[in-house]
């Protein structure tokens, strides 16, 4: 290459490096600004230096090991090499290498040991958790070591162990190369082909490695309980592993040590060659296949197969009681709850159904489906939204508790017009949204099927029908500069206080409405009044108006990263943070609540999940955010976090204060990281709420490992499963847990939980209902309420097609559509167990197909026991009066708990014919099955009578929706003979 194409390579290199180091060096500067302004400064300066110190540190240990042993094999070259046509051609290589090798070997090992650091600085959790961690104060069934080694030192001690092996594979091949370019070891000539400092040279690392060896097998040894090994599908060691694997990697460990020395010994002191050496590693290897493969195999097929369930036992006790330690389900212990049946077989509701509080206080507004209603009826502008998907939460109002739908009033970006989407309106005047807005959770605007509101208006009191006149919670700063829809940077501040420019919120009616502004006058953001600090946030934005604009000026500041799970993600970068962030209105502030989780992925015996697959239900991705997709056994909701709408401020809330994951976490950054659960403040702790993703990880392993007892979990008998979507179980979409505030059997007062019913393993009936709340202490806690077994009560999926597909409440559903000119959609369908029996609710939402039209909360489909005592009522009062009369004797199921509406013509169901009436008649024929099955007693043909029942519904709407393309989803329009309110209870009363 000549002298200026040489030159113009080292430019365009250094050009190159130059911009890759200062965008680096300007995302590490605006970093530490937000570091600096949310006071988590400890965390940067800890991640970095940490990450940057164990680059340094491997980096470097990399490169010299490797690099000494080139530069060993270049010393050890012999000054004579014997004439060969090999050693001739190599002449050349020599040329070129040895004027210059030291250059070579630098260059060599320093881009081995850069990818060798950058490897290295990702593992800087395991080395914080390495030098913080302490005990768990339990230890592992098998070796009776703490688990803390497990959590907290094992990975790091298994990657180190993989650098090794990397480095010494690495020196063998490179001075392998070198000592055959400088003729140590020769494939032609006479004489031998290797010298005796290159054979001394090359045996040293082998037996280095093998010796990495018996330390591998060390750690195997450990690692076998974490790895899947334990039928059915546990994790753990099994009886192969305890007597056959376990022993057998500790004899290979010796025959390592063994093999190691007898390689050096035989070829540097004894024989001085390599047959022996050869011979040695044959051994191993066959060693490693006879002891470590063949006789564990053997062991497998001849004495554990033959009486696997035997054998197991004790292992698969250990993997239930270790994956219920690791996700805390040890107090979690099932308790019967059986329905109460009549001796005929009905389950009639009870009289005073409309007085029971539980029953009253079931949430009929969908947070999924009311959002558009909030936005239509709440927003004054376009550009105002409140997300996908509403939120639940409690507050006290005259000394009642009760249940409220929530959502923030924000600024979508999206929603701009194309004038408003310049960068001064987006950055500069549309910067933050305003209020809280809250709805009653059962209660609705009469006459429109939309929220009550009662708080969040944009004037001091609410106007129209369907806002209270006063606010029942009311904000002192309702504006919100950071929220779940606030993705871009905003800039704000003024030298001028008299010129507000920020759009604040519209005031007075529609016709003589006015837009009032506003100047930002809290902590947060960072300040960018200096010239240098616009240029660095230029070059980062690639926005010249940062220098340009006037209304970046000396009292500006810009707020970024601004999303409220990006925020505690980053100043806690080891916790895993829950998908469904929360407002709540706490000491007149709008604060965002959200669920931090500590982790682990080497809790010895536990079951292994992925997040992501066990957190998807049919909410995930519509307003609640899909975990990452980490395999974990060990899961503590260890903090709660909390993110200030208006200033941006985030604190971490120990709430778990057992968790040892969490005090080597807060150790590592300093010791006052998390705020001690005793300082958490009373009116924030009444907002907490069990965790949604924990508590659908802890439901889906209590479909298993409810079974304590080792056989029955072999058997796999009572195993259950989550049912899907009620109307949509064809879609395969889990249904999700609802939030209520009820009292359940077994609970002495009204609670704030998380509620979801489990069904059978491949059955649609009820088996369990779980619940999760918090105690008065706020201490987690989890209630199983077991069915009885030898009762078949209908499941969710069930409920919905025997309350739809009842005779009257079809035909009106039917007409709820309009004639084509609308849709029917349902809401949660919330299963509530009372005292006596299970009261299911599902709100049945029309959504008109005209353009942006939200969905109106028309009807309330409700049932009570086995489903057959179903009605429709106008709203949850009117749908218990119904449910009561019903246990009055001689009173008949009409489907219906009030008059039909005027407006609404009820219509004549069309003649059934072909295939919708063969579906039909196979509905009757089950029914009656069903019948004759519960007078006989007979509850296994209980069971498949009411399998065939819901499988003839099926059946039944397939064939409707193939003849009846306008009739509402799962809503048919004609229905069998034998109305759905003429099934027999199919509990075991009869």
């Amino acid at each position: 290459m000549s002298r200026r194409g040489r030159v113009t390579v080292g430019v365009l290199v250094g050009v190159f490096i130059l911009f890759t180091l200062l965008g680096w060096g300007i995302d590490a500067y605006t970093d530490y600004l937000w570091f600096s302004e949310v006071q988590f400064t400890q965390v940067f300066s800890g991640v970095l230096v940490t990450k940057l110190l164990l680059f340094l540190a491997v980096g470097a240990a990399m490169a010299l090991i490797v690099g000494a042993n080139l530069y060993l094999a270049y010393r050890l070259r012999p000054l004579l090499r014997p004439h060969s046509q090999e050693q001739a051609t190599l002449e050349r290589y020599r040329m070129v290498l040895a004027p210059r090798l030291g250059t070579w070997i630098t260059v060599i090992s320093l881009i081995i040991g850069f990818f060798a650091g950058l490897s290295a600085q990702s593992r800087w959790t395991d080395w914080m958790l390495f030098r913080n961690g302490g005990d768990f104060g339990q230890t592992d069934p098998q070796f009776k070591v703490d688990i803390g080694f497990y959590v907290f030192d094992y990975p790091l001690l298994r990657y180190l162990l993989g650098v090794a092996f990397t480095a010494v594979v690495l020196s063998v091949l490179g001075s392998l190369a070198v000592h055959y370019i400088f003729g140590g070891v020769r494939l032609q000539g006479v004489g031998d082909r290797m010298t005796t400092a290159a054979r001394a040279h090359l045996t040293t690392l082998v037996a280095v490695f093998v010796l990495l060896k018996a330390v591998a097998y060390v750690l195997d040894r450990r690692a076998l309980l974490l790895e899947q090994h334990v039928s059915p599908g546990l994790y753990g060691a099994g009886y192969t592993d305890v007597n056959a694997l376990l022993p057998a990697k500790e004899i290979l460990a010796y025959i390592s040590i063994v093999v190691a020395v007898a390689i050096i010994v035989f070829s540097n002191a004894v024989m001085r060659n390599l047959v022996w050496p050869g011979v040695s590693l044959a051994l191993l290897a066959i060693s490693a296949v006879a002891i470590g493969g063949i006789y564990p195999l053997a062991v497998q097929n001849f004495q554990v197969k033959p009486s696997l369930s035997d054998k197991e036992r004790p292992y698969i006790e250990r993997a239930i009681n270790a994956t219920r330690d690791a996700f805390a389900l040890t107090e979690t212990t099932p308790t019967s709850y059986t329905p109460v049946t009549n001796a005929d077989g009905t389950t009639p509701p009870p009289a005073g159904l409309a007085d029971d509080t539980s029953a009253q206080n079931v949430r009929l507004i969908d947070p999924q489906l009311v959002s558009q209603a909030f936005t239509q009826s709440q927003q004054s502008r376009s550009f105002y939204d409140f997300g996908e998907k509403l939120d639940v939460d409690r507050y006290t109002v005259d000394g009642k508790t009760s249940d409220y739908v929530v959502g923030a009033r924000e600024i979508n970006d999206d929603k701009l017009s194309a004038q408003q989407r310049n960068w001064l309106n987006r950055h500069t005047v549309y910067t933050h949204g305003y209020g809280l807005v809250a709805a009653p959770a059962n209660k609705i605007c009469q006459g429109t099927g939309y929220p009550y509101f009662v708080s969040g208006f944009l004037g001091d009191s609410g106007s129209g029908g369907c806002s209270q006149p006063v606010k029942e919670l009311e904000a002192q700063q309702p504006r919100i500069y950071y929220g779940e829809q606030s993705t871009e940077y905003a800039i704000v501040g003024q030298t001028d206080k008299n010129k507000n420019v920020e759009f604040d919120r519209p005031q007075g009616t529609e016709k003589d409405a006015k837009e009032i502004n506003y100047t930002y006058d809290g902590k947060g953001g960072v300040a960018v009044g200096s010239v240098f600090r616009r240029l660095v946030f230029a070059i980062k934005n690639t926005e010249s108006n940062f220098l340009l604009s006037d209304r970046v000026n000396a009292a500006s500041k810009v707020m970024y990263i601004r999303t409220p799970r990006e925020r505690v993600e980053k100043v806690a970068p080891f916790l895993t943070v829950d998908g469904d962030p929360y407002p709540a209105l706490v000491d007149g502030k709008i604060v965002w609540i959200l669920d931090g989780y500590t982790t682990a992925q080497t809790y010895p015996y536990a079951q292994k999940i992925n997040l992501a697959t066990e957190t998807r239900d049919e909410l995930t991705g519509t307003g609640s955010f899909a975990l990452a997709r980490d395999d974990v056994n060990y899961m503590r909701n260890s903090v709660k976090a909390t993110v200030d709408a208006y200033d941006g401020t985030v604190k971490l809330y120990e709430y778990d204060d057992k968790d040892p994951v969490l005090k080597a976490w807060n150790k590592a950054f300093g010791g006052h990281l998390i705020v001690p659960k005793a300082d958490t403040p009373a009116d924030l702790k009444a907002h907490f709420r069990y965790p949604a993703d924990m508590f659908k990880v802890q439901r889906n392993l209590l479909t298993k490992f409810h079974v304590q007892d080792p056989q029955a979990f072999f058997t796999g008998d009572d195993f259950w499963q989550v049912p899907n979507a009620p109307d949509a179980p064809q879609s395969g979409v889990k249904q999700p847990p609802f939030y209520l505030n009820v009292k359940l059997p077994e609970q002495s007062e009204t609670t704030f939980q998380l509620t979801s019913g489990v069904t059978p393993i491949n059955r649609d009936n009820m088996a369990a209902l779980i619940s999760g709340s918090y105690d008065k202490d706020g201490n987690p806690k989890l209630q199983v309420l077991k069915l009885p077994s030898n009762a078949v009560t209908p499941g969710p999926v069930q409920v919905h097609r025997l309350m739809v597909n009842n005779a009257s409440i079809s035909q009106q559903l039917f007409g709820l559509n309009r004639n084509g000119q609308a849709t029917v959609l349902y809401g949660n369908l919330i299963s509530l167990p009372l005292e006596d029996n299970i009261l299911y609710v599902e709100p049945v939402y029309v959504k008109s197909t005209q353009a942006n039209a939200p969905p109106q909360l028309q009807k309330v489909l409700m049932s009570y026991g086995d489903g057959s005592n179903a009605v429709l009522a106008d709203n949850l009062t009117d749908g218990l009066k119904a449910l009561a009369k019903l246990s009055k004797p001689g009173t008949g199921n009409t489907g219906t708990g009030t008059t039909p509406p005027t407006n609404t013509q009820p219509t004549t169901p069309p003649t059934l014919s072909g295939g919708l009436a063969q579906a039909a008649a196979d509905v009757d024929t089950a029914i009656e099955k069903l019948r004759n099955a519960q007078k006989s007693g007979d509850f296994a043909a209980q069971g498949q009578a009411l399998k065939e029942l819901d499988e003839a519904m099926t059946r039944f709407q397939q064939a409707q929706a193939a003849g009846s393309p306008t009739a509402p989803s799962a809503g048919p329009s004609t229905a069998p003979s034998t109305p759905a309110s003429a099934v027999p209870s199919p509990s075991a009363g009869g």
